[in-house]
């Protein structure tokens, strides 16, 4: 797996508290293309309306930098203006991911993602449950007690097939090679190795979705 290494004790830390530097102060700070943020090649994909900016966290349930980072980013998602849309993507760097991606994928099929999505984190983290293979994910569903057969049914539908499928290809669309990282307006890519810390990650969002309405 090809993951960017920065420092899981910052992204802990970050967890911990808010971010110490408001959205307004880090848009008025000049970050650089291709020191802070890289610009994409060529545009990816978004699913945003028109006169909104999609900000994109690529993550994995997994990951420790991902989990230390959940609820940072929480904090920083409720203070968006609602011109901004922002969206997970689960990534897959090799074909083990895809069992938390169908989970994930699962859950938003099934109006659990809000119930759930930090209970997997936990499970994962803190309860040490297997939930990469089809068999732990089935077992930890039950014990959330949702429907297991309807969860299956969805679990290996077409259609959650499909979000995976997109999923790869918008992270390969980003280059994406490490999590958490952000993505903005189909044009932007941040990481922790880019940006130093996931707090100045999130500063350099801010800024990219200024960037991305002037040139809207």
């Amino acid at each position: 797996m090809k993951r960017r290494e920065f420092s899981l004790a910052a992204a802990s830390a970050l967890a911990a508290s808010t971010l110490t530097v408001p959205a307004a102060h880090a848009q008025g700070k000049k970050f650089v293309a291709g020191t802070d943020y890289l610009v994409l090649d060529k545009r990816a994909m978004v699913e945003t309306p028109p006169g909104k900016v999609e900000v994109i966290e690529f993550f994995w349930y997994s990951c420790p930098h991902c989990n230390a980072f959940e609820p940072a980013l929480d904090n920083w998602v409720k203070r968006l203006p609602k011109d901004v849309n922002m969206r997970r993507v689960p990534v897959a760097f090799n074909a083990s991911f895809v069992p938390e991606q169908r989970l994930y994928y699962t859950l938003e099929a099934m109006g659990k993602l809000d119930e759930l999505h930090v209970k997997v984190f936990y499970a994962i983290h803190v309860e040490r449950q297997p939930l990469d293979r089809d068999a732990g994910i089935t077992a930890w569903v039950q014990k959330q007690g949702l429907d297991t057969a309807k969860f299956a049914e969805i679990y290996n539908s077409f259609s959650v097939a499909t979000k995976v499928r997109r999923a790869t290809q918008l992270q390969d669309a980003y280059k994406v090679s490490g999590v958490p990282a952000l993505g903005v307006a189909g044009r932007f890519y941040t990481d922790g190795e880019l940006a130093h810390s996931m707090e100045r990650a999130l500063q350099i969002t801010d800024y990219l979705i200024g960037e991305s309405r002037k040139s809207a």
